[in-house]
């Protein structure tokens, strides 16, 4: 990612968009996971998210509001966090309410037990 991309230094990147950003698609996409509803919902619920990730540069640090690369940016880090945890809540889901169905084989994953039918 070019130094253009941090808009100022890296660590103010990795405060807002990873952590306080990652933190709030985590939130979201759990949230949506939560009540069985299809990954494509959290789509633009995350891109509302780098929204005010973007706005919090802008508010805070006086960065650029409006800067497609830059909220791109944001968005991507966003989504990724997002999609992990709508699927970590999901596989979790799966294998606790449908215990005798399925067995979690990694924390984003889950199978058929053997001997369902």
């Amino acid at each position: 990612m070019p130094a253009d991309l941090f808009e100022g230094s890296p660590l103010l990147f990795l405060l807002v968009t990873v952590v306080m950003g990652g933190w709030a698609a985590w939130m979201t996409a759990r949230g949506i996971a939560r009540t069985w509803r299809p990954f494509w919902q959290c789509v633009p619920a995350l891109l509302a998210v780098a929204g005010a990730v973007r706005f919090i540069h802008f508010a805070l640090f006086e960065g650029t509001l409006v800067s497609g690369p830059r909220y791109l940016a944001d968005a991507c880090v966003v989504l990724a966090i997002g999609a992990v945890a709508f699927r970590f809540t999901r596989t979790r889901q799966m294998t606790t309410q449908y215990r005798w169905l399925y067995e979690r084989t990694s924390p984003l994953t889950w199978r058929e037990r053997a001997g369902t039918p």
